[in-house]
């Protein structure tokens, strides 16, 4: 059997190892003209983290992780207002950042990556999908897969415009080499926020800081000029931002985008079927959309490897992975409105929270509130196949 896996970012990776190792003819393609490094820190645990266990990768992420024991509140100037340790409660989650964990898997795989290419047309019947790349060439396969995020090009071929549900912020994220920033911020993650507003920082390795950024913003229209942005709306709020937003680049170092998810009642047509954020993102807030990338593209290898009809095994796993998506979306409308509170008693309110949570005890059960379902994914039709 041969797949077309159209992205190569943590979904289609994870889906390809799974998928080459039950003796299937795997091909990515991705439309960045590289891996993509960089990006946002996650904190990466639930059913994802038990398919990365199950691959071997453990040891490997450890290595990538960041030791960020503490969630810290500023205001102007720079000092505390609230703060929440990340010590208790928190034994199983690793922090890294996203381009690492796409990168742990792809070390393994053994499937050729076409990059700076994405699917241009395609047709299916019976028995394949004739493919046709943006690079001119073509392929005839059993199975063309989207996992080519939000903005998904196979999901509009085989399913039309799908609007993704726009959650009324936009983020963006870069990274910066400062020694000076990167110790001062040190092994937490460190944020002011105002109505509106939210700003974070965390240090990384070889002298570098990361910076995440969310503002409420009602118009889905993305800026023209991103840094621009960010510093028109960012760098009259003191703290550490006039320093930083002065040396903002430009995409693609960049990353700027919408805050949204994606919902569809069917994520499969034909031989033609999608997965991860193509069908299922979650958004930014929910917090769990690498764990259930990888979660969703290790059930779709699970159906597709268990023998039986391709659209029946195509069925099962949405009805398996939809009703997980559906309460991790639902959990991060719910988020945003504290992660990034749009007046200021909720400002009031949520480090009030974060003192209850510094109490003994109160720190689990905080994180526990954090954790939707979607453990039971992981239960297999078959024996998993073992890493080699």
């Amino acid at each position: 059997m041969k797949a077309l896996i159209c992205g190569a970012g943590i979904a289609g990776l994870t889906l390809a190892w799974h998928l080459e190792r039950a003796g299937w003819e795997v091909e990515l393609v991705e439309r960045a003209p590289a891996f993509r490094d960089g990006g946002y820190m996650i904190d990466f645990y639930g059913p994802g983290h038990e398919v990365a266990e199950r691959m071997g990768l453990r040891s490997r992420l450890l290595r990538s992780r960041y030791p960020v024991n503490e969630l810290s509140y500023v205001d102007r100037d720079g000092r505390q207002t609230s703060r929440l340790s990340l010590t208790t409660g928190m034994e199983g989650v690793i922090s890294l950042l996203r381009a690492d964990l796409a990168r742990a898997v792809a070390e393994d795989v053994r499937a050729p990556t076409t990059y700076g290419t994405t699917v241009e047309a395609a047709e299916q019947d019976t028995a394949g999908v004739s493919v046709r790349l943006t690079d001119g060439t073509t392929r005839r396969v059993d199975l063309l897969v989207g996992a080519d995020g939000a903005r998904s090009r196979v999901r509009d071929l085989a399913f039309g415009d799908v609007t993704p549900r726009y959650l009324g912020h936009q983020v963006a994220a870069y990274i910066l080499a400062d020694a000076e920033l990167s110790r001062r911020v040190g092994t937490r993650y460190q944020m002011l926020t105002e109505p509106g507003l939210m700003a974070g920082a965390y240090a990384l390795r070889d002298d570098r800081l990361a910076l995440l950024f969310l503002r409420r913003e009602p118009d889905p229209a993305l800026p023209a000029d991103p840094a621009a942005d960010l510093r028109r709306h960012f760098g009259g709020r003191g703290w550490i931002l006039p320093e930083v937003l002065a040396r903002c680049p430009g995409p693609p170092e960049l990353y700027h985008d919408l805050v949204t998810q994606v919902e569809m009642e069917r994520w499969h047509r034909g031989r033609i079927v999608l997965v991860g954020d193509a069908c299922q993102a979650v958004s930014l807030f929910a917090g769990h959309g690498a764990s259930m990338a990888m979660a969703g593209a290790w059930v779709l290898a699970d159906e597709l490897s268990a023998g039986g009809d391709l659209p029946g095994a195509l069925a099962r796993y949405q009805g398996r992975m939809a009703p997980a998506i559906a309460e991790v979306q639902q959990f991060g409308r719910r988020f945003v409105r504290w992660m990034a509170p749009s007046n200021r008693w909720r400002i009031v309110a949520r480090d009030l929270i974060f003192r209850l949570a510094a109490l003994p005890g109160g720190g689990r059960l905080f994180v526990n509130s954090l954790s939707p379902g979607g453990h039971h994914l992981i239960s297999p039709r078959r024996a998993s196949p073992t890493p080699r």
